[in-house]
């Protein structure tokens, strides 16, 4: 019996449950296919923005250049424009943490050096970071107020090299500025689009995906948003179910079968981007960058030996953003290390829905070098359900925990 008290949200989730059990709805498009809470997927206990996404943070822009041409190329650019205004005479404080360093970032060890960026963040494939970067750099000179400067242009990378020759550097001016130009404050397109159009995850089509989170005003009332582009492996689990094993997709599959070793899987890699209006420091935004790795581990990762797993934070609170030059002292008010686990907690939920965001609305992409399926959701589905792994904050309400 159902429950018509649910609100209506609650009402179409499990409608549209029922009906993918029933098998009367099939996915194509990435417009049809579900992010996670549309099939009762619900990550943690805070609640999110608006948007779900991102740019629920006040002045995060996004931005998407996606490229499918020919035979072999399957790729692009997503870029995150952090905050309005001129980045490099006012940059945003920031940090870069490193969970698996195999990876090309560019601008890392400047970012970490000051605590700021000074430029739009793009995300790209792995041989596209040094043509994408070139064009930032371009991009930024146009901006209102530049002059002869050196800047430190911050670019993020995973390899698409299954299903996009990347050798071709396909992401060139043209696209970058695109991306850029094209960046809005509105809804993120999510899956295989921009940065995450020919990307993997556990063995299925990765892509971009995205989430947020709202603390509640007695803990701040801050929002922390978060974007992954994912290309990575494990053994995928969702809410705790084991979908990758129930799905027969899973890490040493075969060495477990064969009980010998035979080749090693695939490595791949991560980039996440974590934006909160909170004031922090660079210190306290490392500390929240640390805590993304966690929302990783939750999803079945392990971090694995060829994997780069990088996380970029940071602020977009008035009061943190220094000019880049001053004659005087400059008084910022910053959050105390009591005030931190709130936030550390939303980056840790935002960044595990991000990664299930991105696997849902992934589309099939096929290419010349190899083709990659998107995750069945209808099995998913089964798989949640058997395991109540699904709408657990109506079946685990404190009207229905039974005494």
């Amino acid at each position: 019996m159902i429950n018509h008290h649910l609100s209506r949200r609650r009402r179409v989730c499990l409608y549209f449950i029922l009906a993918v059990l029933a098998g009367s709805v099939s996915f194509a498009g990435a417009s049809e296919r579900p992010r996670a809470r549309d099939i009762g997927v619900v990550v943690g206990t805070l609640p999110t923005g608006p948007l779900n996404a991102i740019t629920d943070v006040a002045g995060v822009r996004v931005g998407h250049t996606t490229l499918i041409e020919g035979g072999d190329i399957r790729s692009g650019v997503t870029a995150i424009i952090p905050a309005p205004g001129n980045l490099y005479t006012h940059p945003v404080p920031a940090w870069f943490h490193v969970g698996n360093g195999y990876g090309k970032v560019i601008g890392e060890t400047q970012v970490r050096e000051f605590g700021e960026i000074e430029t739009p963040i793009l995300l790209t494939c792995t041989i596209c970071v040094w043509s994408a970067a070139n064009a930032l750099k371009e991009w930024v000179y146009l901006q209102p107020g530049m002059g002869e400067h050196t800047i430190n242009p911050v670019v993020g990378e995973t390899n698409d090299g299954g299903l996009s020759n990347m050798w071709a550097d396909p992401v060139q001016r043209d696209e970058v500025f695109d991306a850029l130009d094209n960046a809005s404050a509105g809804p993120v397109e999510e899956g295989s689009v921009g940065a995450g159009t020919g990307t993997k995850a556990f063995y299925w089509k990765g892509g971009i995906g995205t989430s947020s989170r709202v603390l509640p005003a007695a803990l701040g009332g801050y929002t922390v948003g978060v974007l992954v582009q994912t290309n990575f492996g494990g053994n995928l689990a969702i809410n705790g179910a084991p979908v990758g094993r129930e799905l027969g997709k899973y890490y040493y599959q075969e060495e477990l079968a064969a009980e010998k070793a035979i080749e090693d899987p695939d490595d791949g890699s991560i980039m996440v981007v974590v934006a909160t209006n909170a004031p922090l420091n660079a210190v306290n935004l490392q500390r929240l960058a640390k805590r993304a790795i966690l929302g990783i581990g939750r999803t079945g990762s392990f971090i694995t030996n060829g994997s780069g797993d990088y996380v970029i934070a940071f602020s977009t609170h008035p009061g943190v953003r220094r000019p880049r030059t001053s004659r005087e002292p400059i008084l910022t008010p910053e959050l105390v290390n009591s005030s931190m686990t709130p936030l550390f907690m939303a980056a840790v939920e935002a960044t595990q829905e991000s990664i299930y965001n991105a696997l849902f609305k992934a589309t099939t992409i096929e290419s010349s070098r190899g083709r990659s399926e998107a995750i069945p959701i209808d099995r998913v589905v089964e798989i949640l359900a058997k395991y109540n792994a699904l709408n657990w904050d109506e079946t685990i309400s404190p009207g229905n925990v039974k005494q």
